[in-house]
Order: C-alpha cells, then sequence, then structure tokens
C-alpha cells in the first residue's frame, strides 16, 4: 500500500509526478497537497465524487491550467512540453469535434500537429472507427463522438495517455470494445490515467486506485488495498423468514438488503454476526462471506456518492 501523501523518489522511469500540488479558486482548495508518482505502465484509475478535485488535476497534468504551488512532471518535462512532443495523449469528455469536418480529416489534423505521429488509418482502427472515417462529426451518435475523442488521442503514439470519462454515453457493447482497444494500448507498456464513474471498470481495468476527496488523496493502493482499508465483510445467504429489524439487530450488522428470502447484510464483526445468524436462524443456507467491493469503500472513504 502506498503512503497518503508521499511522492517518494522521483526516477528516470517515473511516467508522471505531482509535487505538493495545489490549486485555489478564491477560498475553494480545489487541489490541496497532492502528491502522486505513476511508474511507467501502470493504469491507474482516478476516483472521487464530485468537486474532489479530479477534472482540476487532470487539467494541470494536461497543462491546461498552472498549479498555484507544487509541480507537475511527465517523463521528466514540464507538460507544455510533453504535449508538444507527442508524449500525452487526452480524451476530454467535452473535447469538441468540428461539426463539418469528417472523422478522418479530424484525426488527420491532429496527427499533422506531431511530429511522429501515428499513421490515421491506424488511429482510426485502433479507436474502432475505421469505418466512420467519410462521415461527418455532426452525424455521429454520443459513443461514436467518444471513440473519435479516443483515435484523436491515440494519433500522436503518445507514451501517456489520460481519459476524462472515456465511455461515458457508449452503451454496453461499445464500453466492451473499447476496454479491449485499451487493452491493446496498455499491452506494448504504455501509462494510462483515467477518470471514472463506472467503479467495474476501475475494479477490471485499473492496477491501481487513487481515490480523492475535497482536493486531497485519501486512498492509493490496488482494488484490493483500497476495499482492506474499509474494515467489514457482506454476508449473503438464504434466510426463509427473516426480517430486515430482526436482522439488523444482529451483533455488528449494520446494514441489510432483503429480496424475498434472499439476504445481503453488511457487518462490522462478520464473525459475530455470522454465529448469531446461524443461532437464530438455523435454516439459513447457500452462505457466503465476502469483503465489501470498491463501491462500499469509496463511499466510506469519500464520504460522497458515486459519480
Amino acid at each position: 500500500m502506498r503512503r497518503t501523501g508521499t511522492a517518494g523518489p522521483v526516477s528516470l522511469g517515473t511516467a508522471l509526478a505531482l509535487t505538493g500540488l495545489a490549486k485555489r479558486y478564491g477560498e475553494v482548495r480545489a487541489v490541496d497537497g497532492v502528491d502522486l508518482v505513476i511508474a511507467p505502465g501502470e493504469v491507474v484509475a482516478l476516483l472521487g465524487p464530485n468537486g474532489a478535485g479530479k477534472s482540476t488535476t487532470v487539467d494541470m497534468i494536461l497543462g491546461l491550467t498552472e498549479p498555484d504551488s507544487g509541480t507537475v512532471t511527465v517523463f521528466g518535462e514540464r507538460p507544455a512540453g510533453a504535449v508538444a512532443g507527442g508524449r500525452i495523449g487526452a480524451m476530454l469528455q467535452g473535447g469538441a469535434l468540428l461539426d463539418d469536418a469528417t472523422v478522418g480529416e479530424t484525426v488527420a489534423l491532429v496527427a499533422a500537429l506531431h511530429r511522429d505521429p501515428l499513421p490515421v488509418a491506424d488511429a482510426l482502427e485502433r479507436a474502432g472507427v475505421a469505418e466512420l472515417a467519410g462521415r461527418r462529426c455532426s452525424k455521429l451518435s454520443g459513443g461514436q463522438k467518444q471513440r473519435v475523442r479516443f483515435a484523436v488521442a491515440l494519433v500522436s503514439d503518445p507514451d501517456l495517455l489520460v481519459l476524462d470519462e472515456p465511455t461515458a454515453a457508449m452503451d454496453v457493447a461499445t464500453r466492451r470494445e473499447f476496454w479491449q482497444s485499451m487493452r491493446e494500448f496498455t499491452g506494448t507498456g504504455r501509462t494510462v490515467l483515467f477518470a471514472t464513474h463506472y467503479l467495474d471498470e476501475a475494479e477490471s481495468f485499473a492496477d491501481r486506485v487513487v481515490l480523492l476527496r475535497a482536493g486531497r488523496i485519501v486512498a492509493d493502493g490496488s482494488v484490493a488495498e483500497v476495499t482492506a482499508l474499509t474494515a467489514g465483510r457482506t454476508i449473503r445467504a438464504v434466510v426463509p423468514g427473516a426480517t430486515e429489524p430482526q436482522l439488523l439487530a444482529l451483533p455488528g450488522a449494520s446494514g441489510v438488503e432483503l429480496r424475498g428470502d434472499r439476504i445481503s447484510l453488511s457487518s462490522k464483526d462478520s464473525d459475530a454476526t455470522l454465529r448469531a445468524l446461524l443461532a437464530a436462524f438455523p435454516r439459513a443456507r447457500d452462505i457466503e462471506v465476502t469483503a465489501l467491493g470498491l463501491e462500499e469503500a469509496f463511499l466510506n472513504l469519500t464520504g460522497g456518492v458515486v459519480q
């Protein structure tokens, strides 16, 4: 588990380093002393409720906003230099596309800004939009626009890819295809930092999860390490005849969900809860005890709602 608030030594192998990063807007501390080091090849999910500082942090990484204090380096360079050199690719949810340009023209325009870009056809193929190359951007669906933004982010052949809610507006099948493309990208040793409100994406695709609250990092580690910070377990079972008040009265019980005879019981002391459950309901069966998931950890550690 990485220690919150300790950036550690920055080596030549560091992909991204944030040191003492801070940004205020009036009296609001949007980012309040963030220290973070990401190694080459890591896939890192950035999570937090609205107002946690995710977007401001991303803006400072991309050089769109200057920090009030602290530093950002990308492969040892300041953001402006890394962007100019094509080392950062960004997929921003609000990134505008030219309505009158075709998909192919849009990606080619961005490619022309870089010294050593991917062939446009390769970027379109990797993003899964090769068949849309001749279509005008004004004729794209929301999910298709996101895939085109992905092609735009890929065409510089970046070492670091920064994604802001990359699968917003995508249906389930398109989301699956997108993350398959991302696996192929990261399989080449590239580095990815993505902000998402789909916690299942963080669980499935991130090597590491960073939770922000009120501009500060409150947890940083693998999914297993972050969920372990939240004490408790979930007991799932079939318990004929049990009522919610009876289950909540069990020692250690902190929450319950009932669906017919099937229960999902949150507990701060699963051993005590389970012993009492079996004593009170000897017909209980199909019992499963699991650690709390990332969603529960998110809610407990950030004090927010899933965004």
